[in-house]
Parts: structure tokens; C-alpha cells; sequence
């Protein structure tokens, strides 16, 4: 990551003319400006001056300048939210009327998301089709379940008979209050939706935000940014630091004036993430890694099983926390579904994110593919085969072709750990009672799936997986009223859903003598 004093708007425009050319005109006008920090509803430059640059993964051309945000930056954003959270209307604001703000972010969301869709695929290089159809609209489902949520936010009347005054007459309740400032910390890998999954509960429960994105991905973010000041979120309530994950992501992760932290990333920053958060002892929810299993059993149906475990690997080039990147096949039908994933993997287009007939976009960036390489080639020094891929593409590009490896042992590297791109290992068993072992011997929990037209293998073998979510005949499938996060090293908590919500919340108890 290049950081460098600020480019001339025209240096940035050059650029985008020889790559990009045909994108929408919305789009070449945000990428024809140095972008800058959303700061108590107001555009304004680091404090450094400095910037940042981002490249598109299917050129390694630079396509954006970015603010550099750092520390000193973050305590701006942090007492700008710290304000808006005590001093404006937002956190005391009639259920109503803050259900109707971010109804109207939704609006808005829903009104670009085409240009939504295209700026995510220049910058991250996922395909055009999945970002509209798959990132957009999720994130407008999303956006739509929880701005249904502010009028349902309830306490309880509770029936009090313990260690009470003798001659007294009590009466309790629980009341629901926002948490606070909170600090969110997102990854690339699907950097609206995950923006959207950090900010629409926050915001649903009354709380300020400020937005760290991944520097590898600021920019649909910033544009963000831009939808809810035009939604008439009061200022302060969302603020966007862009910077460097090691900084401004760190400063954010220990600030004393954050009340919260969430974070969606690897495992290793995670757990620096949550020793940040020691400090003051600021909740935590985490979403981290992966290494799903995804289990076809003996009975599956082989025409539905094969295309879905392909899916399930290989959709956004298995940059995906829960991808099912560990598959375990029933051995009688381990050969045709390995003969039949590698057959589709090899099928594959690859092609940039703008390429709405490419089937396998550019890794996210050249440190990303060199990560994934790096596995495979330790994949092949220990024995494993690769029936398909193994090979970078020879591009400008970050590409890595779709890769499956087999003959594997539990104890490789490409077994155990998360590689994060289009890798899967493949490997047969023989019975449920194995299979239950296998997918649990991971530090991770995050996901799994079983492909099975059994009820009865089905819940004798699903209990025992030690996962967020077991999925059965599918895969990656995710709704906005479904809590999604992992068991063990896979995170704390839980995005989506009513947990997502209410773990920005606190419980307060009020315990009232009328007999005074």
C-alpha cells in the first residue's frame, strides 16, 4: 500500500480514463476526486495531508486517492460520534422517526445500487453480476429489516420476589439503551455489505458509529458516507476514517472513548483487536475465520451436491470467511464428485470484476495472491495433488486459477489453516461418526454444510458439528433475520438478525418502592 502527499484530481482522472472508460459517469466523477474523511457531516483532509492509493486488482493500475487517516484523526471521529451520541436528538430520537431515516437510507441504497455494484467491482474485483445481485441486494435487505427495529426495542416487567424490605412494595422493569460510540472495523472481502452489517444495527438501536474500512477497499464506504448525509442523518452520528489497519484501525480498537468494538477479519488481527479492547473493557463482537467443511454424505443428490460444494468454494474467489474450503465426499462417490468439481473449475472464465460473463475475478490484492500462492505451493511440497489450477495467472492482475487439491492428511497446512482464495482440499470418508471428528477438528466454527436427502443422517449428524451455521443442500446463504457468526476461534457474537441489534444495547434494571 503506496502512501503518498495528495494527487491532483487530473492525475487520478488519467489513470481512470485509460482502464475504466466505460463505467457510469457518477462513478468516474467519485474515482476524479482525492477522497477525504467523513467527519461530524463534513468532508475534511487528514490531519497529516497525506493519502493513500487504490489500485484495481484486475489492472494493478491505481484507480483512487484516499485520505490517510491516523490516530489523531480517529480521536476527531471518536469525539464527533461521542457528541452526537450525548448532545443530538439521534440516540433519544422517537422510535418513528429514526425508523423513517433509515428507511430512507435504504431508499437510497437501493436507488444506486448499480453504481454501488460497479464501484465495488473496480475496487475489490468481485464480479459486477454477484455485487448487484448477491453484496447490493443483501445490503438493501438488510438496511430494510433493521430500520424495522427501533419501534420493537423492549424492555421487560419483571416479577420481583427475592431479598425485598419487609412492609415494602416494589415493581421492576428492564429498559433497553444504546451502548454508545461504536467502533467498526471491516474487511475486503464484501466491503458494502459488511459496512451495511456494522452500521444498520448501530444505527436501528440508537447508537453513533465510526467506520474504519479495510484500506485495501475505502471505497464504497466513502460513497456510504456521501448516501446517509443524504438521507438526513444528523452529523456526527456515521463517521468514515480511512487508513491503514495497523494505525488508524488499531487507535480505533483501543480509544477510551469507544464504547463498542466490532470487528469482521482474520483470526490473527482479531485477537489484537480484542486485546485493544481491554483497555477500557469495551464490547466485543468479532467475526473471524474459517475452514468449513462442507460434507457430502452417501445418499446426496449428486446433480444439486456437486454444482453447490463448487459454489461454495469458488464464489468471490473463496474470499469468503465461511467457504466451504474443506470438502469431505462419501467414498463411493468420491471420484465423480472430485472428476466433477474439477471438471467446472477448470471451465471457469476468469476475467475483472466489469466482465459480467468472468466466473473467477483477481484476488484483492498482489500480498493476497502472493498468501494464497504460498499455501499452494506448500500444498504441493507435502504430497497433496492439484487435480485443477495451482497456478497464478500470468496478468497484471491478482489472478490465481481455481485450484482442488486431494490426496491431503489433516495435519498439511492447506487442511488446517485459512488460505482465503479459491482453494479447496478434498478428501473421502466412510462413516457419520468419522465425519462428525473430521469437521470438528479445527480451530475454527464458523460454518458448515451437508448435502443429504436422509432426515434422519441429517439431525443425527448436524447437532454434532460445532459451527454457527450448518447449512443443508446449500451453501453461503444468509438472510437479514439470521444471526450468522462462529464457535471457537471463528468470533464473539453474532451479525444479523435480533442479536445484532440488541448487542448494542445494554440491560438496565429499574427497581421502584411505591410504598414509600
Amino acid at each position: 500500500m503506496q502512501v503518498t502527499t495528495r494527487k491532483s484530481p487530473s492525475a487520478v482522472s488519467s489513470g481512470l480514463g485509460n482502464d475504466l472508460s466505460g463505467i457510469s459517469p457518477s462513478n468516474a466523477a467519485f474515482l476524479g476526486k482525492p477522497r477525504r474523511l467523513l467527519i461530524d457531516g463534513v468532508w475534511i483532509d487528514a490531519i497529516s495531508g497525506r493519502t493513500f492509493e487504490v489500485r484495481d486488482p484486475s489492472s494493478d493500475r491505481v484507480i483512487a486517492s484516499v485520505a490517510l487517516g491516523e490516530a489523531a484523526d480517529i480521536d476527531r471521529a471518536v469525539a464527533a460520534a461521542r457528541r452526537a451520541f450525548e448532545d443530538s436528538d439521534w440516540s433519544r430520537m422517537k422510535p418513528g422517526d429514526r425508523e423513517r431515516v433509515l428507511h430512507r437510507i435504504a431508499d437510497l441504497v437501493e436507488r444506486h445500487a448499480g453504481e454501488l455494484a460497479e464501484l465495488e467491482a473496480i475496487d475489490n474485483g468481485k464480479s459486477i453480476v454477484m455485487a448487484r445481485h448477491v453484496d447490493l441486494k443483501h445490503a438493501i435487505e438488510v438496511w430494510r429489516y433493521m430500520a424495522g427495529w427501533p419501534t420493537k426495542l423492549e424492555g421487560q416487567t419483571l416479577p420481583v420476589s427475592g431479598t425485598l424490605v419487609p412492609g415494602q412494595e416494589y415493581a421492576a422493569f428492564s429498559l433497553r439503551e444504546p451502548v454508545g460510540v461504536i467502533g467498526a472495523i471491516i474487511a475486503w472481502n464484501f466491503p458494502f455489505l459488511l459496512a451495511t452489517w456494522k452500521v444498520a444495527p448501530a444505527l436501528a438501536a440508537g447508537c453513533t458509529v465510526v467506520l474504519k474500512p479495510a484500506e485495501e477497499t475505502p471505497l464504497t464506504a466513502l460513497r456510504l458516507g456521501e448516501i446517509v448525509l443524504e438521507a438526513g442523518l444528523p452529523k456526527g452520528v456515521l463517521n468514515v476514517v480511512t487508513g491503514m489497519g495497523s494505525t488508524a484501525g488499531a487507535a480505533l480498537a483501543e480509544h477510551p472513548g469507544v464504547d463498542k468494538i466490532t470487528f469482521t477479519g482474520s483470526t490473527e488481527v482479531g485477537r489484537l483487536v480484542v486485546r485493544a479492547a481491554s483497555g477500557n473493557l469495551k464490547k466485543v463482537t468479532v467475526e473471524l475465520g474459517g475452514k468449513s467443511p462442507a460434507i457430502v454424505l452417501d445418499d446426496a443428490d449428486l446433480d444439486k451436491a456437486i454444482p453447490g460444494v463448487t459454489s461454495g468454494i469458488f464464489f468471490n474467489q473463496g474470499q469468503v470467511c465461511c467457504a466451504g474450503s474443506r470438502l469431505y465426499v462419501a467414498k463411493r462417490h468420491f471420484d465423480r464428485v472430485v472428476e466433477g468439481v474439477a471438471e467446472r473449475a477448470k471451465a471457469m472464465k476468469l476475467g475483472p470484476g466489469l466482465d459480467s460473463s468472468a466466473e473467477i475475478g483477481p484476488l484483492v490484492s498482489s500480498v493476497q495472491r502472493e498468501r494464497v500462492m504460498s499455501y499452494i505451493d506448500q500444498g504441493l511440497a507435502a504430497g497433496a495433488s492439484a487435480v485443477a489450477g495451482g497456478r497464478q495467472v500470468e496478468s497484471p492482475g491478482y489472478y490465481v486459477e481455481p485450484t482442488i487439491f486431494t490426496d491431503v492428511s489433516e495435519d498439511m497446512a492447506i487442511m488446517r489453516e485459512e488460505i482465503f482464495g479459491p482453494v479447496v482440499v478434498v478428501k473421502p470418508f466412510e462413516d457419520l461418526g468419522e465425519i462428525a471428528r473430521l469437521a470438528n477438528e479445527s480451530i475454527y466454527g464458523l460454518a458448515a454444510s451437508i448435502w443429504t436427502r436422509d432426515v434422519k443422517k441429517l439431525f443425527t449428524l448436524a447437532p454434532k458439528i460445532r459451527a454457527g451455521t450448518v447449512w443443508v443442500n446449500c451453501h453461503n446463504v444468509l438472510d437479514a433475520a439470521m444471526p450468522f457468526g462462529g464457535y471457537k476461534q471463528s468470533g464473539w457474537g453474532r451479525e444479523l438478525g435480533r442479536e445484532a441489534v440488541y448487542s448494542c444495547l445494554e440491560s438496565k434494571s429499574l427497581c421502584i418502592n411505591y410504598a414509600m
